[in-house]
């Protein structure tokens, strides 16, 4: 059917909705106990590294962690994060020398090598989508599965994003026709739409999906948790990870390899700490305005199904990525996973 562009101002590509306040666009984040690190251990001795990423929360939590305790800089690495608009902006960032490495979904590199871009995925940091399926609260007790969306207009960020082609999938899944269903290409402040019902569903993150809720819209499908993730779509699904310029693979195997030391460290601190403590831990920047009690909340029921202990490059989930994308057409179906992925630097 034909596409519906509603106009919103919205964060960032990667991010629906955000704590008031907050600017995500392109920044420097400099954190408190890393800075502090960096004033008595001296900047000249560690190697400086920029890493671009989106600015979704979820997304950013692992990086900032990892910056603002002090791992990155434990082995020999002042990191600067960039916060940019959304995964693709972020590997233009990378693509164009801008910063040394970006941290995006898989769907993204997928789609950059398929224009052409020479870049790889080395670390995967997230093993499931960042998104669920919901409706606006007027819509709620209309729209009780995903079969029930046939003629209805969904929400996405725009067509042939991860969200759109996440959507055609469980609507494949379902029985439903995507063809027959109405898409509106929003951006990504998907939340005011379906609030004010000017949408009847739509594909969301975090926090706008706990926003949602609470004003009366219906979950149809989490794909943040691990449980749904495996119920829709068989296992885990290779989305965030590292990324770096194809040729410098083997200059830079030795930095990646203590990149991916350092952020996993971050995770095991957000997969053990309390939720307070690890908000106490991401940029001022990031929460400001928010509910911080809600963040917290958010932060406990995701961590331990979103983020993995060994950033190892996971095959069977990077596998189910190229298949959901093959079925969607957006690649060719003789599209092998090891184009996009590098297996050899952290084993």
């Amino acid at each position: 059917m034909e596409e519906l562009k509603l106009e919103h101002d919205y964060c960032c590509p990667g991010c629906d909705t955000r704590p008031q306040g907050a600017d995500l666009g392109r920044r420097t984040v400099i954190g408190g106990i890393a800075a502090l690190a960096a004033s008595s251990l001296g900047i000249a001795q560690a190697k400086k590294v920029k890493i671009g990423t989106c600015g979704q929360f979820l997304c950013l939590v692992p990086y900032e962690v990892a910056k603002r305790r002090g791992y990155f800089r434990e082995l020999g690495l002042d990191v600067e994060i960039i916060w940019a608009k959304g995964g693709t902006q972020a590997l233009q960032f990378m693509i164009g020398g801008a910063v040394d490495y970006s941290a995006t979904s898989l769907d993204a590199v997928l789609q950059a090598r398929q224009r052409g871009a020479k870049v790889v995925q080395v670390a995967s940091s997230g093993r499931l989508p960042l998104f669920a399926l919901a409706t606006a609260p007027k819509t709620a007790g209309a729209i009780q599965a995903v079969k029930d969306l046939a003629g209805r207009t969904v929400a996405v960020s725009g067509l042939g994003n991860a969200d759109h082609l996440m959507l055609q999938y469980l609507l494949k899944r379902a029985g439903v026709d995507p063809k027959g269903v109405q898409y509106a290409t929003i951006g990504t402040n998907l939340f005011e739409a379906l609030k004010q019902g000017q949408v009847e569903a739509g594909m969301v993150q975090e926090p706008a999906l706990s926003l949602l809720k609470e004003a009366g819209g219906r979950e149809l499908v989490n794909l943040m948790d691990f449980n749904q993730a495996k119920a829709f779509m068989g296992g885990p699904y290779a989305f965030m990870g590292l990324n770096i310029r194809s040729e410098e693979r083997e200059e830079r195997a030795g930095e990646i390899r203590r990149i991916a030391k350092a952020v996993e460290k971050g995770i095991q601190f957000v997969q053990t700490a309390r939720a307070n403590v690890i908000v106490d831990s991401l940029p001022k920047e990031l929460i400001v305005g928010g509910d911080r009690k809600q963040l917290e909340a958010i932060i406990d029921r995701y961590r331990r199904s979103l983020y993995q202990s060994s950033l190892k490059l996971d095959r069977d989930a990077a596998e189910r990525t190229v298949d959901i994308q093959q079925a969607a057409g957006v690649l060719p179906a003789g599209f092998k996973v090891d184009e996009a992925l590098d297996f050899g630097i952290l084993g």
